[in-house]
């Protein structure tokens, strides 16, 4: 984004847009364009701009930027530590374009430099601030920015359509899978009764590994806290335990201890009965499949490509044999 815009865009928000001291390209997304806006100041905000809507992408990933808000307005609520919404435009006609300003949270996503020693407060805390998200209900459930249809009265009809969304990319896509889509699309039915015992919808981030986790290491030597959970665009308003997938991406959330014991201590409902264990598996299915079909449309390279075949497809078919027993 050039800095003429940017400046417009923080003027829109009700900041001085002369006082633009630098723009700073940010690595990671793989939807939007993201840029760190410094002033002279020294205040930080960050800049999400959505790709043209003649782009690729997957169904589900239409108006992001309206699922990001809301999901950071809904974190303000319970205290969460995560960017504050300071301007957000969806309105593809203004002259700024389409885009969501947010301030910046401090911190690094979370990397090998944590000892085991923090990790194990880190999960703690982090399980306290999950909970208090999932305290936060929602109007209704599935996605809000209603890229697959207005939010549906029951869990079930909204994640069937999310799964179904996610076979037809794979069908549109031609995207390679371990499995037949069809074959696919049975086992998951199959366990679709399990749903039904979502009764509430809470607020869901739905990507939190632990690159959309920052850690921040304050001065003096103290040790580190959570400086903010980012990239909420992929919010959803339903189970909770949905969100324990990408909390153990490529793993087993009954194994993280620390984690578990900070959620429940802070009001968190986790019992792994045999039905949130069917639900479970439905949830890392679903992720996975999104982590294999989306190397289609983001044009992925080999070596990504490669990575996301040996890693990811083995779990997905783990999720999909845990379905059929």
């Amino acid at each position: 984004m050039s800095k003429e815009r940017a400046r417009q865009v923080l003027e829109a928000a009700g900041l001085p847009g002369e006082r633009l001291a630098r723009c700073r390209s940010l690595d990671g997304g793989t939807y939007n364009a993201v840029e760190e806006l410094l002033l002279d100041d020294g205040s930080r905000y960050v800049l999400k701009v959505p790709p043209p809507p003649t782009d690729p992408g997957m169904s589900h990933e239409r108006e992001l930027l309206a699922s990001e808000a809301e999901f950071y307005r809904a974190a303000a609520t319970v205290d969460v530590t995560a960017p504050r919404v300071v301007g957000v435009c969806l309105d593809g006609a203004a002259s700024t374009g389409r885009y969501l300003l947010m301030t910046a949270c401090p911190g690094e996503p979370w990397g090998d430099s944590v000892t085991d020693g923090e990790q194990a407060l880190l999960r703690g805390e982090l399980g306290r601030q999950v909970a208090r998200l999932h305290r936060v209900t929602g109007p209704g459930y599935g996605y809000p920015s209603g890229a697959l249809g207005p939010l549906a009265d029951d869990w079930r009809t909204a994640f069937t359509t999310m799964y179904d969304a996610v076979l037809d990319d794979a069908r549109r896509y031609r995207a390679w899978l371990p499995r037949p889509v069809d074959e696919i699309a049975r086992t998951a039915k199959a366990a679709y009764d399990a749903l039904d015992e979502v009764s509430e919808p809470r607020l869901v981030h739905f990507d939190l590994w632990r690159g959309n986790i920052l850690v921040e290491r304050p001065e003096g030597g103290a040790a580190p806290v959570i400086g903010g959970l980012i990239d909420g665009e992929r919010m959803f308003w339903g189970d909770p335990l949905a969100d324990f997938v990408s909390l153990a991406l490529l793993g087993d959330i009954e194994q993280d201890e620390a984690f578990l014991t900070g959620y429940q201590e802070a009001g968190g409902h986790a019992v792994f009965t045999p039905a949130a264990r069917r639900r479970l598996a439905l949830y890392r299915s679903y992720l996975y499949l999104i982590m294999l079909i989306e190397t289609v449309p983001r044009g992925s390279d080999n070596e990504r490509g490669s990575w996301v075949r040996e890693t990811v497809a083995p779990e997905l078919t783990a999720a999909l044999d845990a379905l059929d027993s």
